[in-house]
């Protein structure tokens, strides 16, 4: 058994003990070089050009797994597109009391409350030094600190610091579990971060924002717009949820924070497809939210994104997700009659 098998064949073990404890064991057993790594090329019909870069496939891990880019090179490996490290902050901070991750196991959901918890950017910063030959792209991930934070001040000096060794970066500013981060969606709120990291960082790598798929239709269409107007590359569909769908049971299901995995999927994928319609070409979207099989990934290729991000299936799967994902999405687009992830990008709009 190689060491990929074998790290998914010990996801078991891993949902015996709570949820975070888990994670850092997990993460532990990355950067030791027990997940091993994937030998084996991605097919040309895989292969996306997005954010005028090149991604072998469209799958990437999204933040919140390797909050100070402790394992990416062991993550890269696994066979990712790409890998967004973070989120972080500028000084560190604890986070939230714990405990602050929960299973739905019914579902294979997450519910996370953890904060931003992280070890702040100069740690962060000291850990992507040491990357070189990265066999994938990277994206850096950066929010707010909870207390004593200016919105137009911080995000352009954390956009700053990182943008010498990212492929790309993203603006947090939708996670439920930072007060008051989310209201920064708004209009002028988005429109003033945006237009301070231009004045900050001229030149920069391209430039997301993450939104929460909890906004309103309007919301939505006049984010895409301050997006667009202030020069900004694109936007991640979306953060984790504060709605709890009526099918979600189990004893963890009303814990507070933001829920993750399949019961976001609709929800999520519906955003993803208004946003496209609205930004028209304008921005490349990279879609989040309930990815677990080659057909959730191909649907939400349809509906206008470009790259696809996965946490929760990667958290209950392990290493093994990745080529099962692969054969299904290519199995998926055979059967649709596309020959490649471009033939399929936006015709379900």
């Amino acid at each position: 058994m190689n060491l990929a098998r074998l790290s998914s064949a010990l996801m078991p073990a891993l949902r015996l003990v709570d949820a975070e404890t888990a994670h850092d064991l997990a993460l532990r057993g990355l950067r030791n070089g027990l997940a091993g790594r994937s030998t084996v090329a991605d097919p040309p019909a895989l292969a996306v050009r997005a954010l005028g870069l090149a991604f072998d496939n469209p799958f990437g891990l999204a933040a919140g797994f390797d909050k100070d880019a402790q394992a990416i090179l062991p993550l890269m490996r696994l066979g990712f597109g790409f890998v967004e490290a973070g989120t972080v902050t500028l000084r560190p901070q604890a986070g939230n009391p714990k405990p602050r991750v929960f299973r739905i196991r019914g579902q294979r959901a997450i519910i996370n409350r953890l904060g931003f918890n992280n070890a702040g950017l100069d740690a962060y910063l000291a850990n992507l030094k040491l990357l070189n030959q990265r066999p994938a792209k990277l994206g850096a991930n950066v929010g707010l600190n909870k207390d004593a934070a200016d919105p137009e001040r911080d995000y352009p000096a954390l956009v700053a610091a990182v943008t010498p060794y990212a492929d790309y970066v993203t603006i947090n500013i939708s996670s439920p579990n930072t007060p008051g981060l989310r209201d920064l969606q708004g209009q002028a709120r988005l429109r003033a971060i945006l237009q301070a990291i231009a004045a900050a960082v001229p030149v920069r790598p391209p430039l997301l924002v993450k939104l929460a798929p909890d906004l309103g239709d309007e919301d939505l269409a006049a984010a895409v717009e301050t997006v667009v107007a202030c020069g900004a590359d694109g936007l991640i569909i979306g953060n984790t949820t504060v709605a709890r769908p009526s099918g979600l049971v189990g004893p963890n299901a009303r814990q507070a924070g933001g829920l993750s995995g399949p019961p976001l999927f609709a929800r999520s994928t519906e955003l993803l497809r208004m946003a496209a319609r609205q930004s028209a070409g304008r921005l490349i979207l990279i879609g989040c939210g309930g990815v677990s099989s080659g057909a959730d990934a191909l649907a939400k290729i349809r509906a206008g994104a470009s790259l696809l991000q996965i946490y929760t299936a990667f958290a209950y799967e392990g290493p093994a997700l990745l080529p099962r994902l692969k054969a299904e999405l290519l199995a998926a687009m055979q059967a649709a009659g596309f020959n490649s992830l471009a033939d399929a990008q936006g015709t379900a709009l």
